[in-house]
């Protein structure tokens, strides 16, 4: 599946977004989003350009679009991925423009000009995801199959074959052990 560059960005900040909910990782696991330190971190780690200061609005907004992306994420087909993603872009002001900014060519942000942090994932990242959907891919939009581990992630590989959110802890983990299950077993 061919995406562009910003459009692979944006993909990463709704699936890191996902990630600091308690869901996306073990069970039981805190939420790593409860403070504007944690949102800041987030923004810098995923360089979300033209967000001005932070505020207690913007952490309980994009706590808010968090959610919204998982039920995306859930959703049973794609009718219903759909029209999340309607109501989340619209609600976002969607304003597509031409930029280029800090040495990247030519690309579309869809949020407007001014848009607060929440509305700047809710644009760019819906717009992602129903980039997704249009081409067919929906079950890209996966969560790790490890049974510890429920972190969200897009399967980008050629032939949709991804289980695991990073196969060298996951994927590695779970592989060793059924190795480790057999070597018993024939021990024994």
């Amino acid at each position: 599946m061919m995406i562009t560059h910003d459009t692979r960005c944006a993909l990463d900040a709704v699936v890191d977004l996902l990630n600091t909910a308690p869901e996306g990782e073990a069970p039981g696991a805190p939420d790593s989003l409860t403070d504007l330190a944690a949102l800041g971190d987030f923004v810098r780690r995923n360089d979300i350009s033209d967000v001005g200061t932070l505020g207690t609005g913007d952490l309980t907004a994009v706590r808010s679009l968090r959610e919204r992306f998982a039920q995306i994420f859930a959703a049973g087909d794609d009718r219903t991925a759909a029209e999340q993603l309607n109501s989340l872009v619209a609600s976002a002001g969607t304003t597509p423009r031409l930029t280029d900014h800090d040495g990247y060519d030519w690309h579309v942000h869809y949020f407007a000009p001014g848009a607060s942090v929440a509305e700047h994932l809710a644009a760019d990242g819906g717009m992602a995801l129903a980039f997704i959907v249009v081409a067919g891919e929906r079950e890209r939009l996966r969560r790790c199959e490890a049974p510890d581990c429920r972190h969200a992630f897009v399967d980008l590989s050629r032939n949709r074959s991804r289980r695991y959110c990073d196969s060298r802890t996951c994927g590695n983990r779970l592989h060793v052990a059924a190795y480790r299950a057999r070597r018993r077993e024939a021990a024994g």
